[in-house]
């Protein structure tokens, strides 16, 4: 199997051993509690699909045991290993594939995050991969000639490895555009702000748009992905691979369809820039080859709006833990909208600011330079 730093998939092995010693299954290897808690599902899984779990010491290693496991996508492969130490499935054709997804109680595999990037991983050591059937038409993706087997229970991949129930591959799935999309041709008028759009797409620069409030700042943001060229086929991939580890290809289906992220003014670095307990992408890297806009741009926490600094230099977002690193592409195209004052009026024909020059300067001042 794998563990996932980033978009990268670090090969584990599982290693089963059954011998004498106090009844029971440990898993070492630096588990969270999520693999930890797998030893309950693999034991109800196995159950369901008529294996017993013999009277001995189970001892599963996933090595290097220096490496944190993270996630229930290790819970097929434990599962897998131990069918092979029972001589339920071949385990010399299991070292062919690498093993993800997770188990229901009853034997059934229930889709995980990272089925994408787990295959491609696969590919490059010349090996397949081994899905739930919720993960194969994502995978599918890593290309034609990867050997994906997409079961849909335990059961059911044993079956296909005794050679009485053969799975065919699953077939890559495109997400079809919803309905009456936002488009830049449905705006009359604003024809210095429409030309001002065209020529960030056309440059891919960032850019500022400054009005009082009703001016169709967020409008025009909005259209900006309607003007801009559909993903390329690695730009596909990269963007992909970023939301399936994120949790966010729904049904594994894929979209060249630039993405457009708009978090709220109240983000905190973590969802904007990436973070967490497990390192997961932000906003930030969700709009990799795409369109990160922020609106109410001097509400955002200067801290979070400098953090923005080093993507924007990079093209990566960078994660440091006291033990490993972990980097996700970041490769954005900033578009941000602003009041010019906090009342928001200031300059305006027939409104007057209460405070006058010193408000619009006060308030554009949240804003670090350069």
């Amino acid at each position: 199997t794998v563990a996932f730093q980033g978009i990268e998939g670090i090969p584990v092995d599982v290693q089963v051993m059954i011998g004498p010693g106090k009844i029971g299954m440990h898993i070492v290897g630096l588990p969270d509690k999520a693999v930890a808690e797998s030893r309950e599902r693999v034991q109800a899984a196995l159950h369901a699909s008529g294996l017993a779990m013999p009277p001995k010491k189970v001892t599963v290693n996933l090595a290097p045991a220096d490496l944190p496991k993270e996630g229930s996508h290790f819970d097929l492969a434990i599962a897998v290993g131990l069918m092979a130490a029972l001589g339920a499935v071949p385990g010399d054709m299991l070292a062919d594939y690498v093993v993800i997804g997770e188990l229901n109680l009853d034997g059934t595999l229930a889709a995980v995050a990272g089925a994408l990037p787990a295959a491609i991983s696969a590919n490059a050591i010349g090996k397949g991969l081994i899905c739930p059937a919720e993960s194969g038409a994502e995978a599918a993706w890593a290309g034609p000639g990867v050997d994906i087997l997409a079961p849909r229970s335990l059961i059911a991949l044993a079956n296909h490895f005794r050679g009485t129930q053969v799975m065919s591959r699953p077939q890559p799935a495109v997400r079809a555009p919803p309905a009456n999309l936002p488009d830049l041709v449905d705006i009359k008028g604003q024809e210095s702000a429409k030309r001002a759009l065209e020529v960030a797409a056309a440059g891919g620069h960032n850019l500022l748009m400054v009005g009082p409030p009703g001016s169709g700042k967020s409008m025009l943001a909005a259209r900006l992905p309607s003007i801009l060229p559909p993903l390329s086929a690695t730009e596909l991939l990269e963007v992909s691979m970023i939301h399936s580890i994120a949790g966010q290809l729904s049904g594994g289906k894929l979209s060249d369809r630039r993405p457009y992220r708009m978090p709220h003014h109240s983000a905190t670095m973590a969802a904007l820039v990436g973070g967490g307990l497990r390192a997961r992408p932000g906003e930030a890297s969700l709009a990799h080859h795409g369109i990160l806009f922020l609106d109410e741009f001097p509400e955002f926490s200067p801290q979070v709006l400098d953090a923005l600094r080093q993507p924007l230099e990079t093209g990566e977002c960078v994660i440091a833990r006291a033990n490993h690193r972990v980097s996700y592409p970041a490769s954005i195209q900033l578009v941000a909208a602003m009041n010019p004052c906090r009342c928001g009026m200031a300059g305006q024909p027939g409104h007057s600011c209460a405070r006058g020059p010193r408000c619009a300067s006060d308030y554009q001042a949240r804003i670090s330079g350069p």
